[in-house]
């Protein structure tokens, strides 16, 4: 108990902070009812001396209040006086009900207080009209400036709460302040490289980082000097941001965090007074670490896709960066690190050395690092003995970091969901399947017509894998519908490599041509089952012949430009290459047509017994394709089955984490 109030007074030093806002709310509108009673007051029915005394032998005056320093007399009448119509409509027409029945209705002005008393006290005693006197001044004034008063301090608590309440930060002339936040002895952060898998080359140079800032002269003694910036690039959810909080962990030094939209500002000339006061702090807890998440807010290219005279705030803020970041000295011990998903679009001022002196990529996992991820989310669960985290690894190519570890956690609620003690492999299957191919919809009503046509659709694309030697293996084949729209698909193991040969597109182009050339051949008709392929097909067939250079009639050439503006919309190629292009990827994907039908026509009678299988079964694994048609007539072994030592006879329950969707949802809305 006495560590959780220890940890709650370090998150919150200062205790439970107050709701100022309503404070000043309830003042400013205390004051708007004092000033409004102050006028109604003062808005009263001025009255004579003679209409006074003839109140007074009317018997209709209930009480007097005699104000001495403003020589004022205000006459409240009685209830039955108000209904009287003399008075009633006079009050009502010239709206002086003051406080209602409550009075007062009338003032009188007075020569002096000595006087008034002198003359009407007798009477009043002798009516038994109440009858008090008070000390005035003037109240008109002083409700004046303490209103004026209470403007100004909550205008200004206000403003001082919306940037940032108490300290350095918090006056409304110190919008300029670096929002960073810091991380340091007293609040460190927890992660470590333990923490971090399947970055290893990344993590020896931010280890190496860490090193220079803990014992420089290891490094200073050999004349090297400490790096000024390092900049993590790479896709999303890599773990760019993780690897970040792990050198904050390790280092041991202040860390300032934060993110790029935070020098973002609509003010005018905040963002560069930010990076200012942010590099100001820097210097003072040198040495430390300064990361600066999504660069790419901040740091595009100058005079990129602009008119003239925009952008200029953030091109301001760039330029304040530039000079920061190459204007301190190299034995100041700030270092940089600042992370991206979009280096294309950096200015190249911010890139050269000097600035950021290591570009470091981190890339989606391959398949050994993706077992060292699974290692690491699958500590806090429950999973079973007999869980292969070898084959959940081979199962998930192309997965990042992020993926596996909502992987990880669909699996856990599936189990949970089922009751399960422990997390078993039919759960991670499963969440592959939720997290690739969308939720299982077992209950969509498709007709008997429809659920044919995706069967034998399908059933093309497992026998045009099966039979070409270069095409990924197929892993698993349903009809069963998942997603928003998908009514069947396949999944496939993609091979672990970087380098296609043109016969390796061509024997893929077949396979995802299978189910558009299985409809043709048995219904003689075809559907719309087949856009996603037929993108995938003509994608890739383009690119063999305008970026790759796989066309004899086009030759070595590419029209691929790395650092094509996005809004550039002119053609690196005359009309007529163009033409000449089209006329070679029409050629190109008729010829891959035309094999693949002749290809399902030699195996007809697979396509038959897997098309049947499918519409008893609805799904099919690698086992069930082995069993029905025998195994795949090539002898090269599959990127799963070296990394987990078996043969071809994979699980039957084994699924793939990289789909070459071919949804049949095109057919009907769903």
């Amino acid at each position: 108990m006495a560590d959780r109030e220890r940890d709650s007074n370090k998150l919150n030093p200062k205790g439970p902070r107050s709701n100022f806002q309503l404070w000043i709310i309830l003042a400013l509108v205390g004051a708007i009812v004092i000033i409004t009673i102050v006028q109604q007051v003062n808005s009263l029915i001025s009255i004579t001396d003679a209409r006074f005394r003839s109140m007074m032998e009317s018997k209709d005056v209930k009480r007097v209040v005699l104000v001495k320093n403003d020589e004022v007399v205000y006459v409240t009448l009685k209830s039955e006086a108000l209904n009287n119509a003399k008075y009633k409509t006079e009050l009502e027409d010239k709206g002086a009900l003051g406080m209602g029945k409550a009075g007062p209705h009338y003032r009188l002005e007075i020569p002096s207080v000595d006087n008034f008393v002198e003359r009407y006290q007798n009477e009043l005693q002798k009516q038994g009209i109440e009858f008090t006197s008070e000390k005035g001044g003037d109240y008109n004034g002083w409700f004046s400036w303490g209103f004026l008063f209470l403007l100004v301090f909550g205008f200004w608590m206000l403003m001082r709460r919306m940037t940032g309440g108490a300290g350095p930060g918090g006056q409304i002339f110190n919008i300029g302040k670096s929002r960073a936040a810091l991380f340091d002895a007293e609040n460190k952060v927890k992660i470590t490289f333990e923490d971090v898998a399947g970055l290893d080359e990344a993590k020896e140079e931010v280890k190496e980082i860490v090193d220079f800032l803990k014992n420089p002269s290891k490094f200073t003694k050999l004349g090297g000097k400490i790096p000024k910036g390092a900049l993590l690039v790479g896709p999303p959810g890599t773990g760019k941001t993780l690897l970040a909080k792990a050198v904050a962990g390790e280092a041991g030094v202040p860390f300032f965090s934060l993110s790029g939209s935070d020098f973002v500002e609509m003010f005018v000339g905040v963002g560069a007074a930010r990076v200012r006061d942010l590099f100001k702090q820097a210097k003072e807890k040198a040495p430390c670490i300064v990361f600066i998440d999504e660069i790419d807010a901040i740091g595009r290219s100058r005079g990129r896709g602009s008119l003239p005279g925009a952008n200029d705030e953030r091109e301001n803020t760039l330029n304040s960066l530039l000079v920061e970041m190459d204007g301190f000295a190299t034995d100041s011990g700030v270092i940089i690190l600042a992370a991206t998903n979009r280096p294309d679009v950096l200015d190249s001022a911010l890139m050269r050395p000097g600035r950021f002196d290591r570009q470091i990529s981190i890339d989606k996992p391959d398949i050994n690092g993706r077992e060292h991820i699974f290692k690491v989310h699958l500590k806090p669960i429950k999973i079973s003995k007999d869980l292969d985290i070898k084959k959940l690894a081979a199962q998930t190519p192309g997965f990042a970091g992020a993926e596996i570890a909502n992987v990880c956690n669909e699996a856990a609620l599936i189990a949970a969901r089922r009751d399960k003690k422990e997390v078993d492999m039919q759960d991670f299957q499963d969440a592959i399947d939720r997290v690739i191919g969308g939720l299982e919809k077992k209950n969509k009503i498709i007709s008997p017509e429809e659920k044919r046509i995706v069967a034998y659709h399908e059933a093309g694309h497992a026998v045009a894998g099966w039979y070409l030697e270069h095409a990924d293996p197929l892993v698993k084949v349903s009809i069963v519908p998942r997603g928003v729209a998908a009514l069947g698909y396949a999944q496939y193991l993609p091979k672990e490599q970087f380098l296609y040969q043109t016969e390796q597109l061509i024997d893929e182009m077949c396979m995802t041509f299978g189910g558009r050339a299985a409809e043709e051949i048995v219904f003689g008709k075809i559907s719309t089952g087949a856009l996603s392929d037929l993108e995938r097909i003509t994608k890739m067939a383009y690119s063999m012949v305008t970026i790759y250079g796989m066309n004899p009639a086009i030759g070595n050439l590419s029209y691929y430009d790395s650092k094509q503006s996005e809004y550039n919309f002119n053609k690196p190629y005359s009309e007529a290459m163009a033409e000449r292009i089209d006329k070679e990827v029409k050629g190109i994907v008729d010829s891959a047509y035309e094999r693949t039908k002749k290809l399902l026509t030699q195996y007809q009678d697979k396509l038959e017994i897997i098309a049947k299988e499918l519409l008893e079964k609805e799904i099919l694994f690698q086992s069930d394709l082995e069993r029905l048609i025998g195994k795949r007539p090539f002898n090269t072994q599959t990127t799963y089955e070296k990394f987990t030592n078996t043969n071809n006879n994979t699980n039957g329950k084994d699924h793939d984490a990289e789909p070459a969707k071919e949804p049949a949802a095109e057919e009907t809305p769903s």
